[in-house]
């Protein structure tokens, strides 16, 4: 911390008053000189401090000042700061509500987890389950792919006729069945019992079939012969068998129905006569279909089956490709940048203090829908002062030069501070006048200043220690000739004092003092004021030098 000092020339002028004493009352009042005879008042040159300033006026700012927005738009959830409020950094201000923003951090977890589960069962291979269900699924696709380049065998067909005979036979039974809701006769006994006869023999035709077909299971050790694979036949056989027993079965039950009367629902037996009526349509398609030979299309769709099928088993066989992996390793990536865009809306739903400060304004209030501008914050710890420097003066003003403020709230403390930047571009008002931004750092902690706060400055643009100064008043200026004389004192041996012009050489002046870089020396009396008479090396007046001459 600088100290806060009364920034004040006492020293100097004591020394210079206690040098007038001295030298001056004890002058005789008859002094003659020899090129003329002075006031009789004199000042003594001396050694000193000099500084040149130049004075401008500002307000104190903070140099970290900011107006927070959020990042992205929700519900505010937490407003945890008000006007005034001191925060430090990283304190949480606003918290928006997060219940969506959450559930999508775990969404997008577990498709990172997904992808990377993918791409290590990549690289770690197949399994003999893996590879076992794609041969499969390669042999369904042939085995359909050669059933419709052949066509159905005879057997099939033979099959495929005993369904439809077996579904139309029902659906007469079905027919008679509602019939016999209404009347039953002699008649519709000798039907039943034909439908069921009809039935015994499609019974006895099918199983026939599959016992012929299960001989040829027996690998050659039957008495039939056998030619191929029967699989799909006996799979045939099998289910015609099922069927004629089922037929059997409902001929017996209506012939027993007929033979022993019972008061049948018309509705059921209609319900009945419908069921068997689509058992038999369905039959009756499938064995047109089966009678058709396979279309182009088909044979195509089934060829690309069994491609699907063989690539998916090659795949399986040869392992991990580098496309495969670099395909998984850029799915793995793709979760991965989900994931982190969910982390970074999930982050984004919190605004935090950025430094510690105060805050000066909040543009929200808890439950409203907020988007954008939020909260004003200041840094108190950062003030500093910035000047309006004219631009005749902002010449002679550097960098690191020493200044002394002082605050129009508390006029009479001075405060040391220094320059710590100078804009590099102007500042032009309406009024036509060009003007530079001088910043000083106001580093203090004993007067509560404020941001906006009007401060006035004493920029030191120059200063010399240890000089040969003298009072201004005792400088006669040249103007035409830019010189400079004075009027020095000298004492005889008798006792008496001559006055005699000496041109001298200037440096730094202020509205005090002018430093003397030539022509006298410390502890020269010097005369104030004119000469009574004129000196032989050039005449006298216009009394001292205005300042800044």
């Amino acid at each position: 911390m600088n100290m806060i000092k009364k920034y004040k020339w006492v020293w100097i002028i004591g020394i210079i008053l206690i040098t007038a004493v001295l030298f001056g009352l004890n002058r005789a009042q008859n002094t003659n000189a020899a090129d003329g005879t002075g006031s009789g008042e004199t000042a003594v040159a001396f050694m000193g401090n000099l500084a040149e300033s130049a004075a401008a006026s500002g307000q104190v700012v903070a140099q970290r000042e900011a107006t927070l927005s959020l990042a992205s738009s929700g519900v505010v959830d937490q407003l945890n700061v008000a006007v005034g409020d001191t925060v430090m950094v990283g304190d949480v201000l606003v918290q928006l509500e997060t219940a969506v923003l959450q559930r999508a951090v775990l969404s997008a977890e577990a498709d990172v987890a997904i992808a990377e589960a993918n791409l290590a069962n990549l690289l770690t291979g197949s399994s003999s389950a893996e590879v076992a269900a794609a041969e499969a699924a390669v042999f369904s696709a042939q085995t359909r792919l050669d059933a419709l380049i052949a066509g159905p065998t005879a057997e099939e067909i033979t099959a495929s006729q005993a369904s439809v005979n077996a579904a139309q036979a029902n659906m007469w039974a079905s027919s008679g069945k509602l019939q016999a809701t209404y009347e039953v006769s002699d008649s519709d006994i000798l039907s039943a019992q034909a439908t069921l006869d009809a039935a015994l023999e499609q019974q006895e035709a099918a199983t026939n079939i599959w016992i012929f077909l299960a001989d040829c299971e027996e690998n050659g050790e039957g008495t039939h012969t056998c030619t191929g694979d029967d699989s799909d036949r006996m799979a045939a056989a099998t289910q015609n068998v099922a069927a004629a027993n089922a037929q059997v079965e409902l001929a017996q039950a209506r012939l027993a129905e007929l033979s022993s009367p019972n008061s049948n629902s018309v509705a059921g037996s209609q319900a009945s006569l419908g069921a068997a009526m689509a058992q038999y349509e369905a039959a009756l398609a499938r064995h047109e279909a089966l009678l058709l030979p396979a279309s182009d299309a088909d044979i195509a769709s089934a060829e690309a089956d069994l491609a699907n099928a063989q690539a998916s088993l090659d795949k399986l066989l040869s392992g991990a490709t580098a496309t495969n992996i670099t395909i998984f390793e850029t799915r793995l990536a793709q979760a991965e940048t989900g994931l982190q865009e969910a982390q970074k809306a999930l982050a984004d739903a919190q605004l935090l203090a950025p430094f510690a400060g105060v805050i000066t304004a909040v543009f929200l209030s808890k439950g409203e829908l907020a988007s954008g501008q939020a909260i004003d914050i200041v840094d108190n710890s950062s003030l500093e002062v910035v000047l309006s420097v004219d631009e005749v003066d902002v010449g002679s003003v550097q960098v690191g030069q020493a200044a002394i403020v002082t605050m129009e709230t508390w006029p009479d403390v001075e405060i040391e501070s220094v320059v710590t930047a100078v804009a590099p571009s102007a500042v032009s008002n309406n009024s036509g006048i060009v003007s530079y931004d001088v910043h000083l750092s106001l580093q203090q902690d004993v007067l509560p200043i404020l941001v906006g706060m009007t401060a006035n400055a004493d920029l030191i643009t120059a200063k010399r220690e240890d000089v040969l100064l003298v009072p201004n008043a005792v400088l006669t200026a040249d103007r035409a000739n830019d010189t400079y004389t004075v009027n020095l004192v000298r004492t005889g041996a008798d006792g008496s004092e001559t006055v005699t012009a000496v041109s001298v050489t200037i440096g730094l002046r202020d509205n005090q003092f002018t430093q003397i870089t030539s022509g006298i020396v410390a502890g020269d009396e010097l005369a104030i004021g004119e000469l009574s008479a004129p000196v032989n090396d050039g005449g006298f007046g216009g009394g001292p030098p205005a300042p800044g001459q």
